[in-house]
């Protein structure tokens, strides 16, 4: 039975939607969110109408490119071993969308409609899905129980309840237990949150599964030929791999650097690639007279030992890891700290900020021994002072970090069983 929240949404909806539309003239993301999804229904209509009669229809859905890759791995295997299904993908944001728009396993990639009845009913009635997995997060309750009307099986993938997640708050509790209540099925990052699942919303269906970007970081570290041209540069030296790097992380790092006596060769990967950034980040380069050179301009003088080689492109910063000695990950000092898991697993030891709660890959690598939680400067010179000139200690993190990857993976195979039984 459905939260008198759940009835008042579904309800009002449309009223909310409008009034967003209305604000959009004064909010360039609003305005892109409307726009992108314009003549949605006509394209996908299109792409659907070509497509062959198929035995299984399975929808993916993603808030962004972090959470589909998530469902990579489960993907893979079930095209592995049942290629002929088809897949359609959808997701909310823009950065998800134009980063896998091509993708060449689905069907048709495309945005979520906005939360309505109508737009949920006429997007069940063109993709028709045998079965909906949703990644992680971003549960839309129009499109859940059109879904569930039409007979869909609904997965709830790599699901998490962080402790302070509004979740668990009082007037959103009922809310969130109706939702929760549509999944046939939950597959958990950890016991813990299967715990939570059971006994705070009274889910018997949730069963721990592990979170699938394990393997798929495993999965991509298999495969480093986007970075072949330059292992030749970094061969027997010890090299720190800094990436997804912000400007409070600089502050912190080159600084560091500079006070060192013995310095690894260092490959500095920004978050943003974007000309404003690049220029920024080349000046203060210059101003604290460390010599560098862009990765799109490298040249076979390129002196690691004297020069750093900055990356000025996007799309294999988990390559780059597979050249690192010691590992430093970005955005721990802003909102939270990226991705751990793609230097770990390469059984290197990993450092970032202090903000790094709200990952619980992140907690579970400093908890394993493999990672330096770094506060300030002081505290980021000592670590790679340690990490540099003792192989022995780097040795030791680095396995533990490696460790803690190996030792979770294996969801892949549970989430994807599951959504044999209905093939």
């Amino acid at each position: 039975m459905n939260s008198p929240a759940i009835v008042f949404y579904t309800i009002f909806s449309p009223v909310f939607l409008g009034i967003a539309k209305l604000f959009s003239v004064f909010h360039t993301k609003l305005q892109t969110f409307f726009r992108v999804r314009k003549n949605l229904f006509q394209e996908l209509e299109q792409k659907i109408s070509t497509l062959a009669p198929s035995s299984f229809r399975l929808w993916v859905h993603a808030a962004s490119v972090g959470e589909f890759e998530q469902a990579r791995p489960v993907i893979a295997d079930l095209k592995k071993k049942h290629p002929e299904f088809t897949l359609f993908v959808s997701f909310l944001s823009d950065s998800g969308y134009n980063a896998r728009k091509n993708f060449p396993d689905a069907s048709a990639v495309f945005y979520l409609p906005t939360d309505t009845h109508a737009n949920a009913r006429k997007l069940l009635a063109l993709l028709r899905p045998d079965v909906l997995v949703l990644m992680r997060y971003d549960f839309w309750p129009n499109h859940l129980i059109e879904a569930k009307k039409c007979g869909t099986k609904l997965i709830l993938a790599a699901a998490v309840l962080q402790e302070n997640a509004p979740y668990f708050k009082p007037l959103l509790k009922g809310f969130y237990q109706s939702i929760f209540h549509l999944f046939d099925h939950i597959y958990t990052v950890s016991s813990k949150d299967t715990l939570a699942f059971s006994q705070v919303f009274n889910c018997r269906q949730a069963k721990t599964a592990g979170d699938p970007r394990f393997d798929q970081v495993l999965l991509r570290s298999q495969n480093c030929a986007k970075i072949d041209h330059l292992k030749p540069f970094f061969e027997n030296r010890t090299v720190l791999v800094a990436g997804s790097v912000w400007e409070q992380d600089e502050m912190l790092l080159l600084p560091a650097l500079l006070g060192l006596e013995e310095r690894p060769a260092l490959i500095l990967v920004p978050h943003e690639v974007n000309p404003e950034n690049m220029e920024r980040l080349y000046q203060k380069l210059q101003n604290q007279s460390l010599p560098y050179v862009p990765v799109s301009r490298i040249k076979s003088a390129f002196n690691p030992e004297q020069e750093i080689l900055v990356i000025d492109q996007t799309g294999y910063l988990v390559e780059l890891y597979s050249l690192a000695s010691i590992a430093y990950v970005g955005g721990g000092f802003g909102v939270n700290v990226h991705n751990t898991l793609e230097p770990a697993v390469y059984s290197i030891p990993v450092m970032f900020g202090p903000r790094y709660h709200n990952s619980p890959e992140a907690e579970g690598i400093v908890a394993a021994g493999g990672a330096t939680v770094i506060h300030d400067e002081k505290e980021l010179a000592a670590a790679l002072k340690t990490l540099t000139a003792d192989p022995a200690q780097r040795k030791i993190n680095g396995m533990a970090a490696g460790k803690f990857v190996q030792q979770s993976t294996g969801a892949t195979a549970i989430i994807s069983d599951g959504i044999e039984q209905y093939m």
